[in-house]
């Protein structure tokens, strides 16, 4: 089991001063009173290995990746032929799409999630309703208002697009002659009647087909992680040089990131390599006009429980035992009212507009809320007033802005592949 990362960072781990740059003895700012040891854990290099994905044996096999690489860029698994993994989690874009409500067949209800780095995550979508990286990427295929299709429709798109490379790497599709063009258990009326007509046998059979196509796309996705940005450049040459270096982070930056990990208590949530702490916390933020009711983490515990693909599922490749993740979930409760998933801030500059549902326009404004601490709309806020002053945001804004080191991959994973068969 891999738990995430937790840092508890606040005022009192400044009182060691260590100066940076040339700041007298006299009228010293949090800046130039950093200590390394405030910082490592959150730098890049800081990362542990990926964790193994129990649920997926095939999740570290390259020629699975490759595969999984064109899946992910295919429009023809999309209902209208139009939608791929890659419309929302545009690789231009940071793997996202700039959008307040992902848009794909149709309109979601909620934002679009990065993907980089997600694999370090035990679970997944803002509420956290799926805990592994291929069972997450069946559910868009599945939505109505996202890919729109069927089960049985992408059983018939590999064996008629990907059959030699399938059979390849998971053993002779099932016979497709008896099985209808679109039918599961997810789908219209018609899909599921068409389902429901199946033998017991032919429907394992495709779902097993689907399963394998979210675990290579799993395997893909895996490997795309973030980028070394600025702040990580400054904490590798302070390591390096045992001072902090006057010409990588501004003076603005510095004091931004002496609040962050001080005054503010960002790194309350925001704490490891990846600047979150994997966990659902309600921060008071605004219903979207409009929208349904969204009660986020607390109906996603039942949801991920008895999920068909989940880590216990006969789906899942995990031995008895390694599913911890699950077996130890905590059970719903009113504290997770509204508790949405903790984002990475890693690119966080790249990625207007911010929160569950595209409600803050623009980095400034989500500070003014955190500032603010404002009540929830359902459930009750973790957040208080932290009293910031207009400067100090600026300057919390100015250190978001050096987290911004882009993302990468294996050669050729960050674009569509060259063709389709």
């Amino acid at each position: 089991m891999t738990l995430p990362i937790r840092l508890r960072l606040g005022a009192a781990t400044l009182a060691s001063l260590l100066v940076i740059g040339s700041a007298g003895a006299s009228g010293r700012g949090p800046a130039e009173r950093l200590k390394l040891e405030d910082v490592t854990a959150l730098a890049l290099d800081s990362l542990p290995p990926l964790p193994r994905d129990a649920g997926n044996v095939r999740a570290d096999e390259p020629a699975v990746a490759d595969f999984g690489h064109r899946l992910f860029f295919d429009a023809r698994l999309s209902a209208n032929g139009q939608v791929s993994c890659a419309t929302c989690h545009d690789p231009r874009r940071e793997f996202q799409d700039g959008a307040p409500l992902a848009r794909g067949a149709g309109t979601t209800d909620r934002r679009t999630m990065p993907i980089a780095a997600t694999a370090h995550s035990p679970f997944l979508f803002w509420d956290g309703r799926k805990d592994s990286l291929w069972a997450q990427a069946l559910g868009p295929l599945e939505s109505a208002v996202e890919h729109g299709g069927t089960r049985a429709q992408y059983a018939h798109v590999i064996a008629r697009h990907y059959r030699q490379d399938y059979e390849r790497l998971f053993g002779a599709l099932p016979d497709m002659r008896e099985v209808p063009a679109s039918a599961g258990p997810l789908g219209d009326a018609r899909a599921r009647a068409a389902w429901n007509g199946m033998s017991r046998v032919d429907r394992d059979a495709v779902t097993a087909v689907f399963v394998n196509v979210g675990k290579a796309i799993a395997a893909y996705e895996r490997r795309i992680g973030y980028g070394a940005s600025r702040f990580d450049r400054f904490v590798a040459a302070w390591k390096r040089d045992g001072k902090a270096p006057a010409d990588v982070l501004q003076a603005d930056e510095l004091a931004g990131l002496a609040l962050f990990v001080g005054k503010a208590n960002c790194t309350q949530c925001h704490n490891g390599p990846l600047l979150t702490n994997n966990e659902f916390h309600n921060t008071g933020i605004p219903a979207r006009a409009g929208l349904p009711d969204d009660r986020g983490r607390r109906p996603a515990v039942a949801a991920v429980q008895s999920d068909e693909f989940n880590c216990r599922s006969r789906w899942s490749d995990a031995r008895p035992g390694e599913c911890a993740e699950l077996e130890f979930l905590a059970t719903a409760s009113a504290a997770l009212e509204r508790a949405f998933k903790v984002p990475s801030l890693r690119n966080v500059a790249e990625r207007a507009p911010y929160m569950h549902a595209g409600q803050i326009a623009t980095l400034a404004d989500v500070l003014r809320h955190y500032n603010r601490g404002p009540a929830a709309p359902a459930g009750r806020t973790e957040l208080k007033p932290l009293g910031l002053a207009a400067e100090e945001l600026r300057q919390l804004e100015a250190f978001l802005r050096t987290l911004s080191g882009g993302v990468t991959g294996p050669a050729g994973y960050l674009a569509p592949p060259s063709s389709h068969e």
